[in-house]
């Protein structure tokens, strides 16, 4: 453990709220001239329950910065079919700025042939291949919810990034491959060198323990220990398990894919879980509706 560094805990909740707070004042601005709020619609399939609580959680946060939302629920036995038909009607519907559809899908559904039916301009999760090109070529876009989150809380958390070595371990479209193309652009809160790693990368360690920034999206738990990180950096944990603890109330606790007590010390600036990437993957979907409710109404 190192005594010389003070570590700084990167507060998503907080910053989720400063930017909740910005974009309720624009709605009720919106209001106050007889404009209509920003209207962000899902869809969830089946009975999941991860993906139950996700989707609450935009309905809650929707409602607190004044937008509308709604959840079109269908049941696991949908056909793909049927499910195109409701994208299709969402695509098509003027009232609806943007949408979501909660993944998984259920096996019998192709879901890269639903993602790419969501109109481009109503896709505000980032996953439609146009928009996913957008951002590989730097074009304006809808970003991807948890590496936009990620972004924006290194922006606010005041971290420098402009020609930091910047660690992305994991290499999922959600997260690690969108993360490690916006982070290398030249751009604002970017600028970034960075090298993706992933369980086929070798000597791990080594090129974790250079990064000036390490964010970490592998899906195991505790899986980046101290001697992995070097003095000093930035560490950004997305993972999110539940795991037994019987010492808790409800018999569980929420980690990261980071070994927090141990690695932390180490840190000058690090997110805990829960309460750090979590809350900003939500805002970043409020945020990309309010781009699209105004590119919708230009």
């Amino acid at each position: 453990m190192s005594n010389n560094i003070s570590t700084k805990l990167i507060d998503g909740k907080k910053i989720a709220a400063e930017i909740k707070n910005e974009i309720a004042a624009e709605v009720r601005q919106m209001e106050a001239e007889g404009k209509r709020c920003p209207h962000l619609a899902a869809i969830l399939v089946g009975d999941d329950g991860a993906s139950k609580t996700y989707v609450a959680s935009k309905e809650k946060a929707s409602s607190e910065v004044g937008f509308t939302s709604s959840v079109y629920r269908y049941p696991e036995t949908i056909s793909e079919k049927e499910l195109l038909e409701a994208v299709d009607f969402l695509n098509n519907d003027p009232e609806i700025d943007g949408f979501i559809i909660q993944l998984p899908l259920p096996k019998h559904i192709n879901e890269s042939k639903v993602i790419e039916a969501v109109s481009p301009s109503k896709d505000v999760d980032g996953f439609n291949p146009v928009n996913v090109g957008k951002m590989i070529l730097g074009f304006s876009t809808f970003l991807p919810a948890t590496p936009f989150g990620i972004q924006m809380l290194l922006e606010r958390a005041n971290i420098e990034t402009v020609g930091k070595h910047c660690v992305v371990l994991g290499r999922s479209n959600i997260v690690g491959t969108p993360m490690a193309n916006m982070l290398s652009r030249n751009a604002a809160n970017a600028n970034c060198t960075v090298t993706v790693c992933h369980s086929k990368t070798q000597n791990l360690a080594e090129i974790t323990r250079q990064a000036d920034i390490l964010i970490v999206a592998i899906g195991k738990p505790f899986f980046v220990k101290a001697d992995m990180v070097k003095e000093g950096a930035t560490v950004i944990d997305v993972g999110i398990h539940r795991i037994e603890d019987k010492t808790t109330e409800k018999g569980y606790r929420i980690v990261g894919d980071v070994d927090f007590d141990n690695v932390a010390p180490k840190c000058s600036h690090i997110t805990p879980v829960p309460g750090g990437v979590g809350p900003m993957t939500i805002v970043s979907l409020l945020a990309n509706t309010l781009k699209a409710y105004r590119e919708n109404n230009k």
